[in-house]
């Protein structure tokens, strides 16, 4: 039985490291491949994907929300944060008409789909894997079912915080640190050169027509005001602006006494398809301003908002009918 039971050993054992060695490649010249260490860049690309793709829990004003952490198909259900997601470099699918009027806009978005808070079967064709709107949406409970869905409360936050907060839910908080840090020194910068040229006591008027209404703007209401006046150049308004707008941030003018609620300087938001009858009236005319060239007219369609996209075109517009440069 020894002499039956050694031989058989022997075989298995000669089989085992026969197969081993046939379960190696050699090279072109026979010899065998060298094993290389793997680092995290070699890494297979499935592991690399994973880092990007899945998902991580964002802090919304409602709670938290699993969200992916590299979005790819974004509906935003709001004209007033389609610039925060695209100054970030994430890709949209469907935003509102409003943005795809925007001359700032229209050559990125030509190609995306416009979409309201009742395109609701609009918005499953998209295939969105992330939806952004305002805390005032309807058929949010809906838009859940089809992708994760954050809102926002408008002007809860100031324009930097929420540009931070779209960061943050976008995976790309120090993408939106660095605008934020690089905007706030160009201001300072802009008012500072502004200030020495037109003088520390000059004001600034901010008007807009809509629906055949002028109106004036105070604070933090879009349209550049949010850089004019505090925690942007510091300029002043005309007291009458001030009192006015205190309430609700605007207030509705006749052209009898616009004269009253212009400043030295004033930035026209102007819609070309309003009625801006008014600049052809002897009142308007004889007003300080407009006989000192002080007017500045912009596009109001790429004038209206806060979102970084906006506030840059902003501050360029301001430095050149300032200081034209």
């Amino acid at each position: 039985m020894k002499k039956l039971f050694m031989p058989a050993i022997l075989i298995l054992t000669l089989s085992l490291m026969l197969s081993a060695c046939g379960g190696k490649t050699n090279n072109a010249d026979g010899t065998s491949p060298s094993v290389q260490p793997t680092s995290p860049e070699s890494a297979s690309p499935s592991a690399s994907a994973d880092s990007e793709s899945g998902t991580f829990v964002y802090q919304s004003e409602d709670g938290p929300v699993e969200v992916p952490k590299n979005p790819q198909r974004v509906v935003v259900i709001t004209r007033f944060l389609t610039g925060n997601v695209m100054a970030l470099g994430v890709p949209v699918v469907g935003v509102d008409e409003m943005s795809k009027e925007n001359p700032r806009f229209e050559e990125q978005l030509k190609d995306v789909e416009a979409v309201t808070d009742e395109s609701v079967e609009k918005i499953i064709e998209l295939e969105p894997d992330l939806i952004i709107g305002l805390s005032n949406i309807n058929n949010v409970d809906k838009f859940k079912q089809i992708a994760p869905t954050v809102t926002y409360t408008y002007g809860k936050v100031d324009y930097l915080t929420q540009q931070l907060e779209i960061g943050k839910l976008l995976n790309k908080e120090k993408e939106a640190q660095a605008w934020i840090d690089d905007f706030k020194a160009r201001v300072q910068k802009a008012g500072e050169e502004i200030k020495a040229k037109i003088g520390a006591d000059a004001t600034v008027s901010v008007i807009e027509t809509f629906n055949k209404q002028l109106y004036v703007y105070g604070d933090n209401f879009g349209r550049g005001t949010e850089i004019l006046y505090d925690g942007g150049f510091g300029l002043a308004k005309p007291e009458k602006v001030a009192e006015a707008t205190k309430k609700d941030g605007y207030f509705a003018v006749s052209q009898e006494v616009l004269k009253d609620y212009f400043g030295d300087y004033v930035i026209f938001s102007k819609n070309t398809d309003e009625d801006n009858s008014f600049q052809t009236t002897e009142t308007y005319k004889n007003i300080p301003a407009v006989q000192n060239n002080r007017v500045f007219e912009a596009n109001a369609k790429a004038f209206y908002f806060n979102d970084p996209l906006s506030m840059d075109y902003q501050l360029d517009f301001f430095i050149h009918s300032f200081l034209g440069k």
